[in-house]
């Protein structure tokens, strides 16, 4: 069942998920179609998301956009990051910056912080000083398809530093949500991307796409226009449903990029082995944040995580082992 619509304003508009936004040259979405693309939302009852790039967003769109509830997500660095209510960096030392800056000051914004796996290993220990002060953060590292075992060693190394951050700042009575620890803790169902099942995405040209990734990779990807309507081959494939690993995996945190499924794999429901191993390490070290947490009187309600010793999903499912 269709619940979002993306729009990206711009063909610079900025990223907030593991694909790269390329595109140099502007084009903006015309206001007819943006016009189309709200009231579409409103008759299907959709909820709203809207992309902006880094430049100025001309009078008449902004007018549109304001007659629709709606979140933004923006830059880092251009005027409408103040008002909105996602910001993406795509560089460290610029989070960094803006961590400074609110040194002692709580900006009630959710950041997503997109890092290539060599950066993220270099800086994450500085991810508590971002947890002090925004509401939500939200890391993405955007090469996760090239991990070997040395990087999931490294990535275990991390979590697990990040764990104990996260318990410190428990103790002290501040209640952080980061993505790749925290958002297990309270899930009990998988809370996938779910492009072209939940979701679908208008892009600048005024045709329909799976998410921004597709529209970015290939133009000719897409699947309806303002015109004629969505139309979403295999829709079924993108469902949680037909997706034989991830329906028997509790490793509810994951992402299950749709768009990084079909780049590994070739299909569109199935998982890459290095996806799937992160998300496995993301679960173990919630696990053993949750025990932690427990110990001092926090989530005593929520279930236990049982740890895997297998962390290769391909091999479970082949032996018959959920999670």
């Amino acid at each position: 069942m269709l619940k979002y619509l993306v729009i990206l304003l711009d063909d610079t508009a900025t990223s907030y998920c593991c694909y790269r936004s390329e595109k140099q040259e502007r084009r903006l979405i015309s206001l007819e179609d943006l016009r189309a693309g709200i009231l579409f939302a409103m008759k299907q009852n959709l909820m709203l998301q809207v992309v902006y790039p880094a430049c100025e967003i001309p009078a008449g769109h902004r007018e549109a956009i304001e007659t629709i509830d709606h979140c933004k997500v923006a830059p880092a660095g251009n005027g409408c990051e103040k008002r909105a209510d996602v910001v993406a960096f795509d560089r460290w030392s610029d989070a960094e910056a803006f961590a400074a800056a609110m040194e002692g000051k709580k900006s009630g914004k959710i950041v997503a912080l997109r890092l290539a796996k060599a950066e993220f290993f270099a800086c994450y220990s500085g991810l508590v000083r971002m947890l002090r002060c925004v509401e939500r953060l939200n890391v993405v590292i955007t090469d996760v398809e090239t991990f070997g075992e040395q990087d999931f060693t490294a990535y275990s190394e991390a979590l697990a530093a990040l764990g104990m951050e996260v318990k410190k700042l428990y103790a002290q009575g501040a209640k952080p949500q980061l993505n790749i620890l925290t958002d297990r803790l309270a899930l009990e169902a998988m809370n996938s991307c779910n492009a072209g099942y939940e979701s679908v995405t208008l892009a600048p040209n005024g045709k329909f796409y799976v998410c921004p990734a597709f529209y970015l990779e290939d133009e000719g990807d897409a699947v309806g226009d303002l015109s004629t309507g969505l139309d979403v081959k295999n829709r079924q494939l993108y469902g949680l449903q037909h997706a034989p690993l991830c329906r028997a995996c509790d490793a509810y945190q994951c992402k299950r990029c749709i768009w990084l499924n079909r780049k590994t794999t070739g299909e569109v429901n199935t998982p890459s082995r290095e996806q799937c191993i992160v998300a496995h390490l993301e679960r173990n070290a919630s696990a053993k944040l949750l025990r932690d947490l427990q110990s001092t009187g926090e989530y005593t309600s929520v279930k236990e995580i049982g740890e895997l010793s297998c962390l290769d999903p391909f091999l479970n499912y082949e032996l018959g082992i959920t999670d």
